[in-house]
């Protein structure tokens, strides 16, 4: 039997390598803003890098303004000297570089790990190019093989949008986060909803976005354009075709 400590060290040693390639494709993908650019900064672990990394350009020199994704971003972002504006304040976004936490061979994603997703999609929505940064971790077969799709709903009705969502073939289950519900920086609270793989996500999107008290899932369809990969030792970039 192999020990706990042993165990230990191997996730460890996983999580390392992991971080390495989230970095190398953070490091290639900032190579992608150009000057006076309005750049959306995507949520979570892999965004993270790509933040710190165009942090340091703008210390160098470059001249940009970051959209933040999130609370938790705009404060990141702040830290390491980017300037920001509000959604509100700009027509349009020139690029924007986030992650996944899944993606399948079509770019369509499952996102809101974070609980950033309702932000996330209209970041990228308003955006001209996106650009998707992640490890060969998240690439898989079909949408939900390995991650529950997060839907933001209404606290007011959550139980409501619970049972609607159950009616779609998934186990909904309100994500918790130190013994509390977890809240969006929205107000809002998240359903963690177990489908299993999704057959046909286009229209599980749809369907969602029609159930009582949604305001938005964590589908991403038809909105990637590029696609950042990082392995243990290169990247790779990928294009949609359409």
């Amino acid at each position: 039997m192999i020990s706990l400590a042993r165990q230990i060290e191997s996730e460890r040693g996983m999580t390392t390598m992991q971080d390495e390639a989230k970095r190398r494709a953070a490091e290639h993908a900032i190579a992608l803003v150009t000057e006076g650019q309005v750049v959306g900064l995507g949520t979570g672990s892999t965004a993270k890098f790509a933040i710190e990394g165009l942090g340091r350009c703008v210390s160098e020199g470059l001249s940009i303004k970051g959209v933040p994704t999130s609370i938790a971003t705009e404060k990141m972002a702040r830290e390491v000297g980017i300037p920001l504006v509000d959604l509100n304040e700009v027509q349009l976004i020139d690029i924007t570089l986030d992650g996944a936490d899944e993606v399948d061979r079509d770019f369509n994603m499952i996102k809101g790990g974070g609980g950033a997703l309702t932000r996330e999609k209209l970041v990228a929505l308003a955006s001209k190019r996106r650009v998707i940064l992640v490890d060969e971790s998240k690439l898989v077969s079909r949408l939900g093989e390995s991650r529950c799709l997060p839907v933001e709903v209404l606290p007011f009705a959550w139980t409501l949008s619970a049972r609607s969502l159950s009616e779609l073939g998934c186990t909904a289950n309100l994500r918790r986060q130190a013994g509390r519900c977890f809240v969006t920086d929205n107000g809002n609270y998240i359903l963690d909803c177990e489908f299993g793989a999704i057959a046909d996500p286009p229209a599980l999107e749809s369907q969602i976005k029609l159930q009582h008290g949604v305001i938005e899932s964590g589908l991403f369809i038809g909105i990637a354009d590029t696609l950042v990969i990082g392995f243990d030792d290169r990247v790779e970039v990928k294009q949609r075709l359409n």
